[in-house]
């Protein structure tokens, strides 16, 4: 839709146009295909040249995988012609990849450990979007509790805009946000034999 497009219907919601367009989406990028957290942080450039303060928090990527757009963001953000990017990586502090390497650690515990900083932000309205990558798979394996996470993007502060992103979004988590992507696998070049490569994966 076009950004000045007309929706089908206008809900009875005694809310004026203004508010209803300016009301904080939860929003959740699913599905087999590429392209979720491309678009989410495709939004984390448009949250940038609007000014906001945007927070990214990445789930299950490693602290020493190097991807072209935590570079480019943090380039903008540094120039101070928009908003700031601030970048969370599983691997600084909360990390399980790292927690792999040490038998001791509990990635369930660092899990939960992350999970606990983006609640506390959210609480207090410290971005105003919140791009949370991968965030699925903490969810499926139960290493966040799913109520837990509802429960407190359903009461965060106004303003706040959290887009999740991940294959298998759990069904309650689907329900509850307002905007829902399912990106569909047609063809893919792995799919042939193919590995990544710099540019297009990362």
């Amino acid at each position: 839709m076009a950004p000045q497009g007309q929706p089908a219907q206008v809900p009875d919601d005694g809310l004026t146009t203004r508010q209803r367009r300016d009301r904080p989406l939860l929003i959740v990028h699913t599905g087999q295909g590429k392209g979720k957290s491309t678009a989410a942080f495709g939004l984390a450039l448009r949250g940038w040249a609007q000014g906001w303060p945007v927070g990214v928090f990445q789930f299950v990527k490693s602290a020493k995988w190097r991807i072209g757009e935590e570079k480019a963001l943090r380039v903008l953000s540094a120039s101070g012609e928009g908003g700031t990017v601030t970048w969370h990586k599983m691997g600084q502090g909360w990390s399980w990849v790292q927690a792999r390497l040490d038998p001791a650690a509990d990635p369930a515990a660092a899990a939960a450990e992350g999970w606990a900083q983006i609640a506390r932000d959210l609480t207090a309205g410290t971005y105003r979007l919140y791009v949370l990558d991968e965030l699925t798979y903490p969810l499926r394996w139960g290493w966040i509790d799913l109520d837990e996470v509802l429960a407190v993007l359903a009461s965060r502060p106004d303003g706040q805009h959290v887009v999740i992103t991940g294959r298998e979004a759990p069904a309650a988590l689907v329900d509850a946000a307002d905007l829902v992507t399912d990106m569909t696998k047609v063809k893919h070049p792995m799919d042939a034999g193919q590995k990544g490569q710099r540019g297009i994966e990362w």
